[in-house]
C-alpha cells in the first residue's frame, strides 16, 4: 500500500514519461505520430491481400479474425520485450533522481497501452468497412479485458525489466521467447484447431483468454467466457504481484549496476 501511494504521488512523471515515450517513438520522421494509425492499417492492407487473395482460408474474413487478435498481441509482445529495457534505458535518470522506479515500466507499458487503444480506431474502421460491423453492448466487455492485458503485461514486464539490470542477454532471450509465444497463442488460428492431447497444455497459456475474449467481442461478436476471463484476472494479479516483488527486492542496487 505504501509503495502503491507512493506511485499515485508521481502520477505527473508518468504522464511525463508516457508523453514523452508516444512522441519519440516517432521523433525526427515526417509524419511523425500519424505513424500510430499508418502501421495498423498497412499492416491490414497487407492482410487483406495475402488472406483474401494469396492464401485463401476456410475461416471468413480470416484477415479481421487475425487482425483483431494481432494488434492486441503486438501490445503485449512489446510490453514484454521492450520493457525489459525499461530501468536501462533511463539509467541516468535512476542515479541521479529519486522516485519509486516502478514508474519506469509502469510509463513503458501505459505508453504501449495508448498506442494499441488508438491503433483499434483503425480496427473498428475494418469492421465497420467490411460489413461486419460492431455490436455496440458487447464493446462495453472491451475495457474489462484491456485492462486485465494491461495487468498481465505489466507484471510481466516488471519482472523482466529489474531482472536485465542484472542479466543483459536476458532482452535478447525475451525475444526468442516472445517470438515463440505468439505461435502457442490462437491468433493466426482458432482454438478449436489444437489437438485435443495438447489443449492442457494450450490451456496453461495465460494470454489466450485473452485473446479469445478480444476475438469473441469483435469477430465472433459474443460475450467473453467469463470464467476463463476470471481465471486469466487472477493469473494477471499473481504476476502483478510477483513482479512488484520481486523489483522491490532488487531495485536498491540498480544505480550500481548500471
Amino acid at each position: 500500500m505504501k509503495t502503491l501511494l507512493e506511485i499515485i504521488s508521481y502520477r505527473e512523471m508518468i504522464y511525463s514519461l508516457v508523453k514523452q515515450e508516444l512522441r519519440g517513438k516517432y521523433k525526427g520522421s515526417v509524419l511523425g505520430f500519424i505513424w500510430t494509425f499508418l502501421n495498423p492499417l498497412f499492416q491490414l492492407i497487407v492482410y487483406t491481400f495475402v488472406f483474401s487473395i494469396i492464401m485463401k482460408s476456410s475461416i471468413d474474413d480470416y484477415y479481421l479474425f487475425l487482425f483483431v487478435a494481432f494488434i492486441p498481441w503486438l501490445f503485449f509482445s512489446n510490453s514484454v520485450s521492450g520493457g525489459a529495457r525499461a530501468v536501462m534505458d533511463k539509467k541516468e535518470l535512476v542515479k541521479k533522481v529519486y522516485f519509486p522506479r516502478q514508474v519506469l515500466p509502469i510509463s513503458y507499458v501505459t505508453s504501449a497501452f495508448v498506442n494499441m487503444i488508438l491503433s483499434f480506431v483503425i480496427v473498428f474502421g475494418a469492421l465497420l468497412f467490411s460489413g461486419r460491423g460492431i455490436e455496440p453492448l458487447l464493446l462495453c466487455y472491451l475495457p474489462m479485458v484491456m485492462l486485465i492485458e494491461y495487468i498481465l503485461a505489466l507484471g510481466i514486464t516488471m519482472l523482466t525489466c529489474a531482472l536485465t539490470v542484472y542479466f543483459r542477454d536476458l532482452e535478447y532471450i525475451l525475444a526468442i521467447i516472445t517470438m515463440a509465444w505468439m505461435y502457442l497463442t490462437p491468433i493466426m488460428y482458432s482454438s478449436d484447431m489444437v489437438p485435443e492431447e495438447y489443449i492442457g497444455i494450450f490451456d496453461l497459456n495465460p494470454v489466450t483468454p485473452i485473446i479469445e475474449g478480444y476475438r469473441n467481442i469483435l469477430y465472433y461478436q459474443t460475450p467473453p467466457d467469463w470464467m476463463r476471463m476470471f481465471e486469466s484476472f487472477l493469473v494477471a494479479v499473481v504476476f502483478l504481484g510477483i513482479g512488484n516483488l520481486v523489483f522491490g527486492l532488487i531495485q536498491k542496487k540498480f544505480a550500481e549496476e548500471l
